[in-house]
């Protein structure tokens, strides 16, 4: 697992100029996952380099984000907490602290409150919420509110969480649909979607962590929570990895959303999301083993879906093309990463 992991995370921060999916130098969503999964690499492999290099990272990058965030770009700020604790420099304490200022205060939420899926690009998703806001933004606040002692941070990351488990949930299956219209009040195209359900698999109980000194966490989240990963289970396929829509077998596996909720399954037995049942252990070591056959020597992660909105049909999830990103690096990182604190050091193990 450690040769695996370093070859990874090296790809990860080599340059890749022009490149949408694997230029770390940028600041948007896509670096963010980057660099929030090298820090989870860091701290659960324990490597000072890692941590070095997100701090000189962010220092180069910052004059990149715009002054007045989005949601999507809200994710590299979820490693100033750390930042700060590490490296003593208040410029990340004040940084985070303007940015969670605004999301709790000013940042665009639908007619339910939940936050407003907004990005970088020019385009808009009035009053849609979507389920990668829950990794993108609700775990920086949850961060914030650690590092703050601000109780209601604390309790708006969990609100934010509960909020996207509700209007997302496919009660009939548990799992969760991608996005949510608030103003037509319907899943739009009513997709399961792999990757939209690891972003909330892993990021709930990375919120949870956070905030669980500060705010009680209900029994609601709870039992959301553990009725999505039972659900996940049970679309897990054969050969251990998910379909990129979980209940089309016949569509193309996807790397990243199964490295995802593999993390997942491992990280909510661990906060005490979840029981420590045998199923969640099997069905996260499966994925594991599948997901290591992906990797080239090079360190590219194989088999991860281009960037994907709501789209208009189930069918055009499965059109979406394949090609690597530092959100298929990271959250195979952070598989990786975990299954290394558990001490797991061969793939067959």
């Amino acid at each position: 697992m450690e040769d695996i992991a370093k070859k990874v995370w090296q790809e990860m921060t080599r340059e890749h100029p022009g490149d949408w999916g694997m230029n770390i130098d940028l600041w948007d969503w896509v670096p963010g996952v980057g660099v929030i999964a090298l820090l989870e690499y860091a701290e659960k492999a324990e490597k000072p380099e890692v941590s070095a290099y997100l701090a000189e990272w962010a220092t180069r990058n910052k004059a990149k984000a715009s002054p007045e965030p989005v949601i999507n770009a809200v994710a590299p700020y979820a490693i100033f907490p750390a930042l700060y604790r590490g490296t003593g420099d208040v410029r990340f304490r004040e940084e985070a602290g303007r940015v969670a200022k605004w999301l709790v205060e000013q940042a665009p939420r639908t007619r339910e409150e939940a936050f407003e899926h907004t990005v970088t690009e020019n385009v808009e998703f009035a009053e849609q919420v979507w389920a990668d806001t829950v990794f993108m933004a609700v775990l920086f606040l949850a961060r914030t509110a650690s590092m703050l002692g601000n109780a209601a941070y604390a309790a708006e990351a969990q609100r934010q969480t509960l909020l996207h488990l509700r209007l997302l949930e496919d009660s009939s299956t548990g799992v969760l649909f991608h996005g949510w219209n608030c103003a037509a009040g319907d899943h739009m195209s009513a997709v399961r979607w792999t990757r939209a359900n690891a972003w909330i698999a892993v990021g709930v109980p990375m919120i949870v962590k956070e905030i669980a000194g500060l705010a009680p966490i209900g029994d609601e989240l709870r039992e959301r929570y553990r009725r999505l990963m039972d659900g996940l289970v049970g679309f897990q396929q054969e050969d251990g990895l998910w379909s990129t829509v979980m209940d089309r077998p016949d569509y193309y596996r996807e790397v990243s959303g199964s490295a995802g909720i593999a993390c997942g399954l491992w990280l909510g037995t661990e906060t005490g999301l979840l029981p420590g049942d045998a199923k969640y252990e099997a069905a996260a070591g499966m994925a594991l083993r599948a997901i290591v056959t992906y990797i080239g020597e090079n360190g590219i992660v194989g088999g991860v879906s281009g960037g994907t909105p709501v789209m208009e049909s189930v069918e055009a999830y499965n059109d979406i093309p394949t090609y690597p990103t530092l959100y298929g690096q990271g959250l195979t990182l952070m598989l990786l990463a975990e299954a290394i604190r558990k001490g797991v050091v061969a793939a067959d193990e």
